[in-house]
């Protein structure tokens, strides 16, 4: 019994190493390389792993049927490099195992080894001394020492022993890693996942499944509708009903007749008929009115009323007669990634049809991206990430879309975004000729950054002091100092900002009006043949964002 794996204790496995993971991610995180506090490998891995870790059941119990499932949980889940990776490890290891009812040890080393194949072809460059060299490692290390008397015990204690060495060896093999000190942080995550999959082999029990939603859970503020305030969204209101035989002939019931009766009090109406049950969600100003006509036809199982002014994340119950309103079909259209509502308002003013929430240290998923495509009504959607470590997620998405042609334009930084996007000329052009163009637009573009730094250190022979300010490009340290818009000017000089026609200045939350005034002051005095803009970008971790075109 102690050398197979079935699909209920593969499940907890999986489970096992999210709930290890969640318990460590602060760590994971801390082993950024940059020294600011943009670490987030922890939180993307675990909320990629949670994803299918959460996924819910479909009634197959078979172990080939349950790792496609966790699969595919995560594949939607993915967020940022390491996130996609973890992804397509598990989608490889489902590959492996698929249409297994269980697996022997040499079976699963096996499927661990197309986890690791899987993982290497989905990266285009790999780089050696990252989570794929760890995995690969173990993997290897620990499926030439099967033999008959190998147990599940004996083999992860392997993998695990392997994980630790490979990991221990990344440093060696990046000098980014050497120079700051640091092991990979997505093959720590891993370490992690592995030890806590090897806890539930061990007979440990998993006591907080479901980690992500309990901690992104929100608390609502009762205090932000006050007596003054006047209703302007109105109740989310959601609810099962059981048809009674006292109040209706159940026979004959008309589940559109009752969803236009719905429709006719409020809107964002789904309801569907499941057996002689009628789900309900629909946003309205009386809820009263809703429960009173609909109470004519039996009576409620559950019932929840949010005012949405309170609670904008309300639970949407299964889709199936939803009416949404059509847009009209569109030859390109244009899906962005931004953080800070001056940053989502500029590029939905240069034409961005949906803007996707996230950036350095806020990664969205393969999912978030898939649900944006979905608002954009169009044959072809250029995808413009702003993020290196977020190309992958959207690539990935691009895959799984077959509604439209997905282009993704590979910025890496919002300067190039936002160069690419307001030079984009779609008129009389194919697909292929406006991705061409957008990626050149977006390749002669510098962008600087300000934020603070989050440890004390010295890289590319700048001395950086913890709590300082350090002004970067392209990974590249340029300045230090203790006032933020002395680092912004100073970085300003290393770009050889005066040899540009354009200097966009944006400003984060983390600037007041008053510095954001003195540096556009100072640089407009240096700079005199220069147009600077400044705009309101309202960006997390970045106080300054530069760009120059």
């Amino acid at each position: 019994m102690d050398r197979l794996i079935d699909g209920a204790l593969f499940e907890n496995m999986v489970k096992g190493g999210a709930e290890n993971l969640y318990v460590n991610r602060g760590i994971v995180n801390d082993l950024n390389v940059f020294p600011i506090p943009d670490g987030d490998t922890g939180d993307n891995m675990f909320m990629t792993i949670d994803a299918g870790a959460a996924a819910p059941s479909d009634g197959q119990a078979d172990l080939g049927s349950v790792s496609a499932r966790i699969a595919h949980g995560m594949l939607l889940g993915a967020r940022g490099n390491s996130g996609v990776i973890l992804s397509r490890i598990f989608a490889g290891i489902a590959a492996g195992l698929h249409d297994l009812e269980d697996a022997d040890i040499t079976t699963f080393g096996q499927a661990l080894q197309k986890g690791s194949e899987e993982a290497y072809n989905a990266v285009s460059v790999p780089v050696e001394g990252t989570i794929l060299t760890v995995f690969r490692d173990a993997v290897s290390y620990a499926g030439k020492r099967i033999n008959n008397d190998t147990t599940l015990d004996g083999y992860f204690a392997d993998l695990i022993t392997e994980l630790r060495s490979s990991l221990a060896r990344t440093p060696e093999l990046l000098d980014v890693l050497k120079e700051a000190g640091v092991v990979d942080s997505g093959g720590a995550g891993l370490v992690y996942i592995v030890e806590g999959m090897k806890h539930v082999i061990d007979g440990g029990e998993v006591t907080h499944a479901g980690q992500g939603a309990a901690s992104n859970a929100k608390q609502i503020n009762i205090e932000s509708f006050t007596a003054d305030s006047e209703l302007e969204f109105g109740y989310c209101t959601e609810f099962l009903l059981r048809l009674q035989r006292s109040k209706t002939d159940i026979e004959k019931f008309d589940i559109n007749e009752f969803t236009e009766l719905v429709k006719s009090m409020g809107d964002s109406v789904v309801s569907f008929l499941d057996g002689t049950i009628v789900k309900v969600h629909v946003h309205t100003m009386h809820p009263g009115e809703v429960l009173n006509e609909c109470q004519k036809y039996g009576e409620f199982l559950t019932l929840k009323i949010e005012n949405m002014m309170l609670q904008h994340n309300e639970t949407v119950i299964e889709n199936r007669f939803e009416i949404k309103k059509e847009k009209v079909r569109k030859k390109f259209g244009v899906v962005t990634v931004a953080s800070g509502k001056g940053l989502v308002e500029t590029f939905e003013s240069l034409g961005a049809d949906a803007v996707v929430d996230g950036g350095q240290s806020m990664n969205p998923s393969s999912g978030d991206f898939i649900k944006a495509f979905e608002t954009v009504n169009a044959d072809t959607i250029l995808v413009f990430p702003n993020n290196g470590n977020v190309i992958l997620a959207a690539m990935q998405a691009a895959d799984m879309y077959d509604k439209a042609d997905i282009r993704v334009i590979p910025t890496k930084t919002v300067g190039e975004g936002y160069s690419a996007l307001s030079m984009l000329d779609t008129e009389g052009k194919t697909a292929d000729e406006v991705a061409e163009e957008a990626e050149e637009y977006a390749q002669g573009v510098v962008t600087g950054f300000v934020s603070r730094a989050g440890r004390t250190t010295e890289m590319d022979g700048v001395s950086i002091i913890d709590g300082d300010y350090i002004g970067f490009s392209d990974d590249v340290v340029y300045s230090d100092s203790p006032d933020k818009c002395e680092a912004a000017s100073v970085l300003c000089d290393k770009l050889d900002a005066g040899s540009y026609d354009v200097l966009l200045l944006l400003a984060g939350e983390g600037a007041t009006a008053e510095e954001a005034q003195r540096l556009y002051d100072d640089i407009s005095e240096k700079y005199k043949d220069v147009e600077i803009i400044m705009r309101d970008g309202g960006q997390p971790l970045h106080d300054f964002i530069l760009v120059l075109e």
